[in-house]
């Protein structure tokens, strides 16, 4: 067993000035981003492969890491996402009967720095207290003058279109639980399965895995694709995905969603519901920390149910930029009662911040995938008489 210790050593320096010193138990060099949080106590596969992690440095709250190693079927995408790997103690030895290598051998595999020794909950305090910020983690030099001449030359996140490095090239199929590489976008014979489209800024697997087992046909669409393009397969119903960085950035999926509106009945989460919510018109804003794990209390403003959900987003839709618009607000956040969902008054189209596919997470919200199904179905004659 090789200790930390005996490992690398590693510096993690913040844009504020604040330095903490580690160890690398994987990879080297030096990695710029975001540094962000995530309170989850399992789930560090389903984090390192959720692509709207792109572009940030992600240091998990829980204090041991490692335990049960990395397997093929939690895959979020198909490779690691984050910049950089934040751990207060890594355990090499994992003890997992799905495991088929450890994390560590993982983050190497995609040329990722992960370090361990971070006082973890100190610096979870401090980026609550300060916010998210700018930082970058060295192994190869401890000249902090040097460091932080990168960090201030990092843009950070704000106006940045990170989407386009994580969205797919051409679209493809999700068959069976995998991605099924295809010519051209068409769907299968007809098997009585309802159509999707999915916009890809950066979907995970889980989603589109909750969708086929709703019984849905799923074909995925590129970012850059336009309203033309998607409309052109007649789908039945319309797929936003979450994804990385600025909404507001990302002018094209905007004027997309924009165009899609009223035209099929439409689903989106995180990054979907950010867009739908700047297509109508509103606003977003950057959160000081954001919402980052597995257990955020949100209330159903219609049933006054409170659901406990996985969330990842550092942006929030302004509610005050919507009251002029045709939607209803559906759920908040309890913590700070930011908006976690919205409904259009006037066409089949809603949306929510969180994510109810979890992975990881409680299953709270899965119900959603069921009310997008029957919003198809309620606006689909020939499906809705024959059922």
């Amino acid at each position: 067993m090789s200790l930390p210790w005996n490992r690398p050593k590693a510096v993690l320096l913040l844009e504020d000035g604040t330095v903490f010193h580690g160890y690398a138990f994987s990879g080297s060099g030096r990695t710029l981003g975001e540094v962000v949080f995530n309170t989850g106590m399992t789930g560090y596969q389903e984090v390192l492969t959720d692509p709207s992690y792109k572009g940030q440095i992600v240091a998990m709250t829980y204090p041991l890491t490692g335990t049960y190693g990395i397997n093929r079927e939690d895959m979020e995408s198909a490779a690691v996402q984050v910049e950089g790997f934040i751990v207060k103690e890594y355990q090499e030895f994992a003890s997992n009967w799905r495991s088929d290598r450890s994390l560590a051998a993982f983050l190497a595999q995609y040329g990722k720095i992960g370090i361990e020794g971070i006082d973890t909950r100190a610096l979870t305090r401090h980026l609550r207290v300060r916010g998210a910020m700018r930082g970058i983690i060295a192994t190869d030099t401890d000249n902090l003058a040097e460091l932080m001449d990168q960090v201030q030359t990092y843009p950070g996140l704000n106006g940045i279109d990170l989407v386009k490095e994580v969205t797919c090239q051409k679209p493809y199929r999700w068959r069976n639980g995998k991605r099924e590489e295809i010519d051209s976008p068409q769907w299968l014979p007809s098997d009585g399965r309802l159509r999707v489209a999915a916009l890809d800024c950066g979907v995970k697997y889980n989603i589109l895995r909750m969708l086929e087992n709703a019984g849905c046909q799923v074909l995925v669409f590129p970012a850059h694709s336009t309203a033309s393009q998607i409309l052109s397969c007649n789908p039945d119903g319309i797929f936003l995905s979450n994804g990385p960085g600025d909404p507001a950035a990302v002018h094209y999926v905007i004027e997309t969603v924009r165009d899609l509106f009223g035209k099929k009945p439409i689903f989106g989460i995180c990054l979907g519901h950010q867009m739908m919510g700047l297509a109508l018109g509103g606003r977003t804003f950057k959160l000081k920390f954001g919402h980052r794990g597995t257990n955020q209390p949100v209330k159903d403003l219609t049933t006054g149910k409170i659901e406990i959900t996985s969330q990842n987003h550092g942006y929030s839709v302004d509610p005050d930029s919507l009251s002029r618009m045709p939607v209803r607000l559906t759920h908040i956040n309890l913590n700070d009662n930011t908006l976690e969902g919205m409904a259009h008054l006037e066409i089949p189209a809603f949306c929510v911040q969180y994510h109810p596919e979890a992975s990881p997470g409680p299953h709270d919200a899965s119900y959603l995938f069921d009310r997008f199904i029957e919003m198809i179905r309620d606006n689909k004659p020939a499906i809705k008489a024959a059922v």
